[in-house]
Protein backbone atom coordinates (compact mmCIF):
# COMPACT_ATOMS: atom_id res chain seq x y z
CA UNK A 1 0.00 0.00 0.00
CA UNK A 2 1.60 3.64 -1.35
CA UNK A 3 -0.31 6.94 -0.37
CA UNK A 4 -0.06 10.04 -2.58
CA UNK A 5 -0.63 13.67 -2.22
CA UNK A 6 -2.76 14.74 -4.99
CA UNK A 7 -4.80 17.50 -6.83
CA UNK A 8 -5.39 21.07 -4.99
CA UNK A 9 -2.91 20.41 -2.53
CA UNK A 10 -0.08 19.84 -4.52
CA UNK A 11 -0.79 22.48 -6.96
CA UNK A 12 -1.64 25.40 -4.00
CA UNK A 13 1.63 24.92 -2.54
CA UNK A 14 3.79 24.89 -5.75
CA UNK A 15 1.41 28.08 -6.33
CA UNK A 16 2.88 29.68 -2.92
CA UNK A 17 -0.51 29.27 -1.57
CA UNK A 18 -2.35 27.99 1.74
CA UNK A 19 -2.91 24.59 1.36
CA UNK A 20 -6.97 24.70 3.07
CA UNK A 21 -6.93 20.79 2.48
CA UNK A 22 -5.58 17.88 1.85
CA UNK A 23 -7.06 14.42 -0.57
CA UNK A 24 -5.11 11.33 -1.07
CA UNK A 25 -4.79 8.80 -3.23
CA UNK A 26 -4.13 4.70 -2.13
CA UNK A 27 -2.57 2.60 -4.82
CA UNK A 28 -2.14 -0.94 -3.85
CA UNK A 29 -4.64 -1.38 -1.07
CA UNK A 30 -8.29 -2.76 -1.18
CA UNK A 31 -10.82 -1.58 0.55
CA UNK A 32 -11.15 -4.41 3.79
CA UNK A 33 -7.84 -3.63 3.66
CA UNK A 34 -8.24 0.02 4.33
CA UNK A 35 -11.03 -0.91 6.35
CA UNK A 36 -9.22 -3.06 8.86
CA UNK A 37 -6.45 -0.16 9.31
CA UNK A 38 -9.74 1.98 10.91
CA UNK A 39 -10.13 3.69 7.74
CA UNK A 40 -13.90 4.65 7.43
CA UNK A 41 -15.80 4.50 4.07
CA UNK A 42 -17.54 7.86 3.05
CA UNK A 43 -17.53 7.21 -0.54
CA UNK A 44 -20.98 6.10 -2.85
CA UNK A 45 -19.69 5.73 -6.46
CA UNK A 46 -16.46 4.76 -5.36
CA UNK A 47 -14.48 3.96 -2.53
CA UNK A 48 -13.21 7.27 -0.44
CA UNK A 49 -12.13 7.06 3.27
CA UNK A 50 -11.28 8.98 6.29
CA UNK A 51 -8.53 8.92 7.87
CA UNK A 52 -8.78 7.39 11.55
CA UNK A 53 -6.56 10.61 12.95
CA UNK A 54 -6.99 13.27 10.32
CA UNK A 55 -10.24 12.63 8.79
CA UNK A 56 -8.51 13.69 5.62
CA UNK A 57 -10.48 11.40 2.42
CA UNK A 58 -7.98 8.98 1.30
CA UNK A 59 -9.28 7.37 -2.49
CA UNK A 60 -8.48 4.20 -4.30
CA UNK A 61 -6.68 4.93 -6.99
CA UNK A 62 -9.19 4.21 -10.05
CA UNK A 63 -10.13 4.20 -13.76
CA UNK A 64 -13.47 5.65 -15.37
CA UNK A 65 -14.98 4.29 -18.66
CA UNK A 66 -17.67 6.18 -20.11
CA UNK A 67 -21.13 4.73 -20.62
CA UNK A 68 -23.40 6.80 -21.04
CA UNK A 69 -24.42 10.84 -21.00
CA UNK A 70 -23.74 13.22 -18.51
CA UNK A 71 -21.03 13.36 -15.01
CA UNK A 72 -23.05 10.40 -13.85
CA UNK A 73 -22.59 7.49 -16.80
CA UNK A 74 -19.12 6.18 -16.09
CA UNK A 75 -17.97 2.65 -14.93
CA UNK A 76 -15.53 3.16 -12.24
CA UNK A 77 -12.58 0.44 -11.49
CA UNK A 78 -10.84 0.79 -8.07
CA UNK A 79 -8.56 -2.13 -7.19
CA UNK A 80 -5.39 -2.65 -6.16
CA UNK A 81 -3.81 -2.99 -9.90
CA UNK A 82 -4.96 0.45 -10.52
CA UNK A 83 -1.50 2.46 -10.83
CA UNK A 84 -0.77 5.74 -10.14
CA UNK A 85 -0.64 7.04 -13.74
CA UNK A 86 -4.25 5.30 -14.48
CA UNK A 87 -5.52 7.41 -11.77
CA UNK A 88 -3.47 10.72 -12.69
CA UNK A 89 -4.71 10.36 -16.24
CA UNK A 90 -8.48 10.68 -15.75
CA UNK A 91 -8.46 14.11 -13.93
CA UNK A 92 -9.26 16.92 -15.51
CA UNK A 93 -6.64 19.85 -15.86
CA UNK A 94 -2.64 19.25 -15.61
CA UNK A 95 -2.37 21.31 -12.76
CA UNK A 96 -4.34 19.15 -10.55
CA UNK A 97 -2.54 15.76 -12.14
CA UNK A 98 0.67 16.03 -9.94
CA UNK A 99 0.86 13.73 -6.90
CA UNK A 100 3.55 14.09 -4.15
CA UNK A 101 5.04 10.60 -2.09
CA UNK A 102 5.81 10.08 0.80
CA UNK A 103 9.71 11.53 0.45
CA UNK A 104 8.21 14.85 -1.09
CA UNK A 105 9.05 13.49 -4.99
CA UNK A 106 6.69 14.80 -7.25
CA UNK A 107 4.83 12.38 -9.80
CA UNK A 108 3.77 14.84 -12.71
CA UNK A 109 3.47 13.12 -15.62
CA UNK A 110 1.32 15.23 -17.87
CA UNK A 111 3.97 18.30 -17.52
CA UNK A 112 1.40 20.20 -15.13
CA UNK A 113 4.41 21.72 -13.42
CA UNK A 114 5.02 23.47 -16.51
CA UNK A 115 1.48 24.36 -17.06
CA UNK A 116 1.71 25.97 -13.24
CA UNK A 117 4.64 28.37 -14.75
CA UNK A 118 3.00 28.81 -17.93
CA UNK A 119 0.13 29.67 -15.99
CA UNK A 120 -2.18 27.52 -18.19
CA UNK A 121 -5.22 25.62 -17.32
CA UNK A 122 -5.09 22.46 -19.88
CA UNK A 123 -6.77 19.74 -19.98
CA UNK A 124 -5.09 16.06 -19.27
CA UNK A 125 -6.32 13.73 -21.87
CA UNK A 126 -9.05 13.56 -24.14
CA UNK A 127 -11.11 11.41 -21.73
CA UNK A 128 -11.79 15.29 -20.38
CA UNK A 129 -14.91 15.28 -22.64
CA UNK A 130 -16.47 12.71 -20.56
CA UNK A 131 -17.60 14.91 -18.16
CA UNK A 132 -19.55 18.18 -19.08
CA UNK A 133 -19.01 19.11 -15.25
CA UNK A 134 -15.67 19.73 -16.06
CA UNK A 135 -16.30 22.35 -18.64
CA UNK A 136 -18.20 24.29 -15.18
CA UNK A 137 -14.93 23.20 -13.27
CA UNK A 138 -12.22 24.92 -15.74
CA UNK A 139 -14.94 28.20 -15.62
CA UNK A 140 -14.13 28.41 -12.35
CA UNK A 141 -10.69 27.79 -11.87
CA UNK A 142 -9.76 29.90 -14.45
CA UNK A 143 -12.07 32.73 -11.83
CA UNK A 144 -10.19 31.65 -8.92
CA UNK A 145 -6.94 31.70 -10.73
CA UNK A 146 -7.34 35.13 -12.93
CA UNK A 147 -5.53 37.10 -10.49
CA UNK A 148 -2.25 34.93 -10.45
CA UNK A 149 -2.49 35.03 -14.55
CA UNK A 150 -3.82 32.02 -15.79
CA UNK A 151 -5.55 31.56 -18.95
CA UNK A 152 -7.47 28.57 -20.38
CA UNK A 153 -5.35 26.80 -23.00
CA UNK A 154 -7.09 27.34 -26.67
CA UNK A 155 -7.21 23.32 -27.20
CA UNK A 156 -9.48 23.14 -24.03
CA UNK A 157 -11.85 25.87 -24.77
CA UNK A 158 -11.85 23.74 -28.57
CA UNK A 159 -12.46 20.56 -26.50
CA UNK A 160 -15.14 22.63 -24.75
CA UNK A 161 -16.88 23.94 -28.27
CA UNK A 162 -16.68 20.05 -28.82
CA UNK A 163 -18.57 19.16 -25.94
CA UNK A 164 -21.64 21.62 -25.95
CA UNK A 165 -21.93 21.27 -30.10
CA UNK A 166 -22.49 17.41 -28.93
CA UNK A 167 -24.89 17.96 -25.40
CA UNK A 168 -22.77 17.27 -23.13
CA UNK A 169 -23.37 20.19 -21.38
CA UNK A 170 -27.35 19.83 -21.77
CA UNK A 171 -26.73 16.74 -19.40
CA UNK A 172 -25.74 19.10 -16.78
CA UNK A 173 -27.79 18.46 -13.44
CA UNK A 174 -28.92 21.79 -11.57
CA UNK A 175 -27.35 20.85 -8.59
CA UNK A 176 -23.87 20.45 -10.01
CA UNK A 177 -24.68 24.10 -11.95
CA UNK A 178 -25.43 25.60 -8.48
CA UNK A 179 -22.79 24.32 -6.84
CA UNK A 180 -19.84 25.31 -9.43
CA UNK A 181 -21.39 28.64 -9.97
CA UNK A 182 -21.73 29.43 -6.47
CA UNK A 183 -17.94 28.60 -6.06
CA UNK A 184 -17.11 30.97 -8.90
CA UNK A 185 -19.14 33.43 -7.54
CA UNK A 186 -16.50 33.62 -3.97
CA UNK A 187 -13.68 34.02 -6.22
CA UNK A 188 -11.90 37.41 -6.76
CA UNK A 189 -12.90 37.43 -10.45
CA UNK A 190 -16.44 35.62 -10.68
CA UNK A 191 -16.94 37.96 -13.88
CA UNK A 192 -14.30 35.55 -15.68
CA UNK A 193 -16.35 32.33 -14.93
CA UNK A 194 -18.87 33.41 -17.47
CA UNK A 195 -16.52 34.43 -19.93
CA UNK A 196 -14.89 31.31 -20.47
CA UNK A 197 -18.38 29.89 -20.20
CA UNK A 198 -19.13 31.77 -23.36
CA UNK A 199 -15.99 31.62 -25.31
CA UNK A 200 -16.20 27.84 -24.92
CA UNK A 201 -20.17 28.26 -26.72
CA UNK A 202 -21.54 27.10 -23.01
CA UNK A 203 -23.20 29.74 -21.56
CA UNK A 204 -26.37 29.82 -24.31
CA UNK A 205 -27.05 26.24 -22.85
CA UNK A 206 -26.12 26.55 -19.15
CA UNK A 207 -27.26 30.55 -18.97
CA UNK A 208 -29.31 31.66 -21.84
CA UNK A 209 -30.57 34.39 -20.06
CA UNK A 210 -27.09 35.43 -19.67
CA UNK A 211 -25.71 34.81 -22.89
CA UNK A 212 -28.96 37.12 -24.49
CA UNK A 213 -27.45 39.84 -22.49
CA UNK A 214 -24.57 40.08 -25.25
CA UNK A 215 -24.76 42.59 -28.04
CA UNK A 216 -27.60 44.46 -26.62
CA UNK A 217 -27.17 47.48 -26.59
CA UNK A 218 -28.00 50.56 -23.53
CA UNK A 219 -27.61 54.19 -23.87
CA UNK A 220 -24.01 55.25 -24.24
CA UNK A 221 -24.86 58.33 -22.15
CA UNK A 222 -25.35 55.71 -19.05
CA UNK A 223 -23.47 52.94 -20.12
CA UNK A 224 -20.09 54.24 -22.10
CA UNK A 225 -19.00 49.88 -22.32
CA UNK A 226 -22.91 49.73 -24.72
CA UNK A 227 -22.91 46.26 -24.20
CA UNK A 228 -25.32 45.23 -21.41
CA UNK A 229 -23.57 41.66 -21.10
CA UNK A 230 -20.09 43.49 -20.51
CA UNK A 231 -21.84 45.48 -17.95
CA UNK A 232 -22.80 42.52 -16.35
CA UNK A 233 -19.31 41.04 -15.96
CA UNK A 234 -18.09 44.40 -15.39
CA UNK A 235 -20.78 44.82 -12.48
CA UNK A 236 -19.86 41.63 -10.94
CA UNK A 237 -16.04 42.57 -11.08
CA UNK A 238 -16.93 45.42 -8.85
CA UNK A 239 -19.35 43.30 -6.56
CA UNK A 240 -16.08 41.30 -5.53
CA UNK A 241 -13.79 44.39 -5.33
CA UNK A 242 -16.47 45.90 -2.74
CA UNK A 243 -16.13 42.78 -0.73
CA UNK A 244 -20.05 42.01 -1.22
CA UNK A 245 -21.87 38.80 -0.13
CA UNK A 246 -22.69 35.70 -2.34
CA UNK A 247 -26.02 37.01 -1.82
CA UNK A 248 -25.20 40.18 -3.53
CA UNK A 249 -23.22 38.71 -6.20
CA UNK A 250 -26.00 36.86 -7.60
CA UNK A 251 -28.07 39.84 -7.37
CA UNK A 252 -25.64 41.51 -9.74
CA UNK A 253 -25.00 38.24 -11.68
CA UNK A 254 -29.34 39.09 -13.09
CA UNK A 255 -29.95 41.98 -12.25
CA UNK A 256 -30.61 43.23 -15.63
CA UNK A 257 -32.22 39.93 -17.28
CA UNK A 258 -35.19 41.30 -18.71
CA UNK A 259 -32.79 43.57 -21.06
CA UNK A 260 -32.20 40.53 -23.28
CA UNK A 261 -36.02 40.42 -23.70
CA UNK A 262 -36.12 43.90 -24.85
CA UNK A 263 -37.94 44.01 -28.55
CA UNK A 264 -34.61 45.33 -30.65
CA UNK A 265 -37.42 48.42 -32.32
CA UNK A 266 -36.51 49.79 -28.18
CA UNK A 267 -32.93 49.70 -28.18
CA UNK A 268 -30.89 51.16 -26.74
CA UNK A 269 -33.85 52.07 -24.18
CA UNK A 270 -35.21 48.87 -21.73
CA UNK A 271 -38.30 50.22 -20.57
CA UNK A 272 -40.02 48.08 -18.15
CA UNK A 273 -36.67 45.74 -17.87
CA UNK A 274 -36.40 45.67 -14.35
CA UNK A 275 -40.25 43.65 -14.01
CA UNK A 276 -39.13 41.18 -17.01
CA UNK A 277 -35.78 40.87 -14.71
CA UNK A 278 -37.77 39.64 -12.21
CA UNK A 279 -39.82 37.14 -14.14
CA UNK A 280 -36.66 35.45 -15.87
CA UNK A 281 -34.53 35.20 -12.04
CA UNK A 282 -36.93 33.67 -10.48
CA UNK A 283 -36.92 30.98 -13.46
CA UNK A 284 -33.63 30.60 -13.34
CA UNK A 285 -33.81 30.25 -9.46
CA UNK A 286 -36.33 27.58 -9.94
CA UNK A 287 -34.05 25.93 -12.71
CA UNK A 288 -31.20 25.61 -10.51
CA UNK A 289 -31.63 25.25 -7.22
CA UNK A 290 -30.56 29.08 -6.23
CA UNK A 291 -31.17 28.83 -2.13
CA UNK A 292 -34.16 31.43 -0.78
CA UNK A 293 -31.40 33.62 0.01
CA UNK A 294 -29.98 34.53 -2.44
CA UNK A 295 -33.54 35.04 -4.27
CA UNK A 296 -35.28 37.38 -1.45
CA UNK A 297 -32.00 39.43 -2.23
CA UNK A 298 -31.70 39.16 -6.25
CA UNK A 299 -35.34 40.10 -6.46
CA UNK A 300 -35.69 43.84 -5.14
CA UNK A 301 -32.29 44.63 -6.17
CA UNK A 302 -33.86 43.52 -10.43
CA UNK A 303 -36.97 46.04 -9.64
CA UNK A 304 -35.41 48.00 -7.53
CA UNK A 305 -31.71 48.83 -8.56
CA UNK A 306 -32.83 51.97 -11.09
CA UNK A 307 -34.41 53.63 -7.93
CA UNK A 308 -32.05 53.46 -5.68
CA UNK A 309 -29.59 55.10 -8.41
CA UNK A 310 -32.04 58.08 -8.09
CA UNK A 311 -32.17 58.00 -4.78
CA UNK A 312 -31.31 61.74 -4.07
CA UNK A 313 -34.15 62.48 -6.39
CA UNK A 314 -36.58 60.03 -4.90
CA UNK A 315 -40.03 61.30 -2.53
CA UNK A 316 -40.03 60.24 1.30
CA UNK A 317 -43.28 57.45 0.65
CA UNK A 318 -40.55 55.97 -2.01
CA UNK A 319 -37.60 55.62 -0.13
CA UNK A 320 -39.81 53.98 2.42
CA UNK A 321 -41.14 51.69 0.24
CA UNK A 322 -38.21 50.01 -0.81
CA UNK A 323 -37.11 49.76 2.49
CA UNK A 324 -40.25 48.14 3.46
CA UNK A 325 -39.63 45.86 0.42
CA UNK A 326 -36.26 45.29 1.70
CA UNK A 327 -37.77 44.18 4.93
CA UNK A 328 -34.67 46.65 6.27
CA UNK A 329 -36.08 47.39 9.90
CA UNK A 330 -35.74 43.50 10.78
CA UNK A 331 -33.35 42.58 8.55
CA UNK A 332 -30.54 45.27 8.30
CA UNK A 333 -28.06 43.02 6.56
CA UNK A 334 -30.12 43.17 3.57
CA UNK A 335 -30.39 46.27 3.10
CA UNK A 336 -26.89 46.17 3.33
CA UNK A 337 -26.58 43.94 0.66
CA UNK A 338 -28.97 45.51 -1.63
CA UNK A 339 -26.69 49.01 -1.60
CA UNK A 340 -23.36 47.32 -2.38
CA UNK A 341 -25.29 45.53 -5.26
CA UNK A 342 -26.34 48.65 -6.29
CA UNK A 343 -23.34 50.16 -5.94
CA UNK A 344 -21.66 47.14 -8.15
CA UNK A 345 -23.86 48.12 -10.73
CA UNK A 346 -23.35 51.66 -11.15
CA UNK A 347 -19.66 51.21 -11.01
CA UNK A 348 -19.82 48.21 -13.35
CA UNK A 349 -19.40 51.01 -16.34
CA UNK A 350 -16.47 51.72 -18.29
CA UNK A 351 -14.21 54.63 -17.32
CA UNK A 352 -17.03 55.19 -14.07
CA UNK A 353 -14.99 52.14 -11.96
CA UNK A 354 -14.15 54.34 -9.29
CA UNK A 355 -17.41 56.59 -8.56
CA UNK A 356 -18.57 57.50 -5.12
CA UNK A 357 -21.83 56.08 -4.52
CA UNK A 358 -23.73 58.68 -1.57
CA UNK A 359 -26.82 56.89 -2.62
CA UNK A 360 -25.77 54.32 -0.21
CA UNK A 361 -25.96 56.91 2.70
CA UNK A 362 -29.15 58.55 1.82
CA UNK A 363 -31.17 55.10 2.11
CA UNK A 364 -28.88 54.38 5.68
CA UNK A 365 -29.94 58.17 6.78
CA UNK A 366 -33.92 57.30 5.85
CA UNK A 367 -33.83 53.91 7.66
CA UNK A 368 -31.92 55.18 10.73
CA UNK A 369 -34.55 58.05 11.32
CA UNK A 370 -37.39 55.31 10.17
CA UNK A 371 -36.48 53.35 13.04
CA UNK A 372 -36.98 55.81 15.46
CA UNK A 373 -40.86 55.94 14.94
CA UNK A 374 -42.47 52.65 16.84
CA UNK A 375 -46.16 51.96 17.65
CA UNK A 376 -45.87 52.34 21.49
CA UNK A 377 -46.84 55.94 20.96
CA UNK A 378 -49.61 55.51 18.59
CA UNK A 379 -51.34 52.28 20.61
CA UNK A 380 -51.30 54.49 23.74
CA UNK A 381 -53.36 56.59 21.42
CA UNK A 382 -55.68 54.02 21.06
CA UNK A 383 -54.90 53.70 17.60
CA UNK A 384 -55.12 49.83 16.17
CA UNK A 385 -54.94 47.04 13.51
CA UNK A 386 -54.56 48.49 9.68
CA UNK A 387 -54.92 52.05 11.30
CA UNK A 388 -51.80 51.74 13.45
CA UNK A 389 -49.75 50.33 10.49
CA UNK A 390 -51.06 53.49 8.26
CA UNK A 391 -50.06 55.88 11.18
CA UNK A 392 -46.53 54.01 11.58
CA UNK A 393 -46.04 54.53 7.65
CA UNK A 394 -47.20 57.87 7.43
CA UNK A 395 -45.06 59.27 10.40
CA UNK A 396 -41.48 57.45 9.35
CA UNK A 397 -42.97 59.26 5.73
CA UNK A 398 -42.58 62.26 7.58
CA UNK A 399 -39.16 61.45 9.45
CA UNK A 400 -37.18 60.62 6.33
CA UNK A 401 -38.34 64.18 4.67
CA UNK A 402 -37.09 65.89 8.13
CA UNK A 403 -33.70 63.73 8.32
CA UNK A 404 -33.16 64.12 4.53
CA UNK A 405 -34.42 68.01 4.23
CA UNK A 406 -30.91 69.14 5.61
CA UNK A 407 -28.90 66.70 3.45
Amino acid sequence: MQTYLVGGAVRDRLLGLVVRERDWVVVGATAEELEQLGYRRVGRSFPVFLHPQTQEEYAMARTETKNGPGYRGFDVEANPHVTLEEDLARRDLTINAIAEDADGNLIDPHNGQHDLDARVLRHVTDAFREDPVRILRVARFAARFADHGFTVAEETLALIREMVDAGEADALVPERVWRETERALETTRPDVFFRVLRDGGALAAIYPEIDALFGVPQPERWHPEIDTGIHVLMALEQAARLGASLRARFAVMVHDLGKGTTPETEWPRHRGHEERSVALLEALCERIGVPGSCRELAVPVARYHGLCHRAAELRPQTLLKVLDALDAFRRPERLEDFLIACEADARGRKGLEAVPYPQADIFRAARTAATEVTAERFVRDGIEGSALGESIRRERITVIGKALAGR
